[in-house]
């Protein structure tokens, strides 16, 4: 069910996917559950009952406790969230979708945009690759637009756009080009 939205006539911020809608209390807060300044990231969360409420997670207890357990008195999908001033919503990716780079907690989601922000990138994936020092590095497989083809100094220009799209520590160690990605049911 929809639980945030741009409703009719409200303006719309782009990157953002609206307000809650009536009916549903949405809020972004920190782990101990403390609202987020306007600008800020934190957790999505609901904070009170919904319509359609944990239909999917009926008769289990351990995905119950998961989503409503997390947050103290907040029902939490998971999700990562910025709220703006005027209250709308933006989710840019999922919590558990985190790489840990040298103490910098960076997104996946954040990484895949900055390079199919890129006007070569196609499609783009990234993970996180286990290193001694760093604890992690960021691996990026690129899936190039027709009209481009894959050369270091490609490679270079993506690594570029992203450090000064999203800084020096989301940038990938390695980028791999390849024709095609694995793909989940959602996409």
């Amino acid at each position: 069910m929809h639980m945030i939205t741009t409703m009719i006539g409200e303006p719309m911020y782009p990157g953002f996917a609206g307000k809650s809608i009536p009916g549903v209390v949405a809020d972004v807060v920190d782990k101990e559950g403390k609202p987020a300044p306007p600008g800020t990231g934190g957790f999505l969360v609901l904070k009170e009952p919904w319509p359609s409420m944990f239909r999917a997670v009926f008769n289990d207890p351990g995905r119950y406790r998961e989503y409503g357990d997390t947050i103290p008195g907040c029902y939490t999908p998971g999700d990562l969230a910025v709220k703006n001033k005027q209250g709308d919503f933006m989710v840019p990716g999922r919590s558990d979708d985190l790489i840990v780079v040298a103490g910098h907690t960076i997104g996946t989601a954040e990484v895949t945009s900055a390079l199919v922000s890129h006007k070569a990138v196609a499609e783009a994936a990234v993970m996180g690759k286990p290193e001694k020092v760093k604890g992690n590095v960021i691996k990026a497989f690129v899936i190039l637009r027709i009209d481009h083809e894959p050369s270091d100094r490609l490679e270079n220009e993506l690594l570029y756009h992203v450090r000064i799209t999203s800084g020096p520590a989301a940038m990938p160690s390695e980028i791999e080009f390849v024709t095609t990605l694995p793909k989940t049911r959602s996409r």
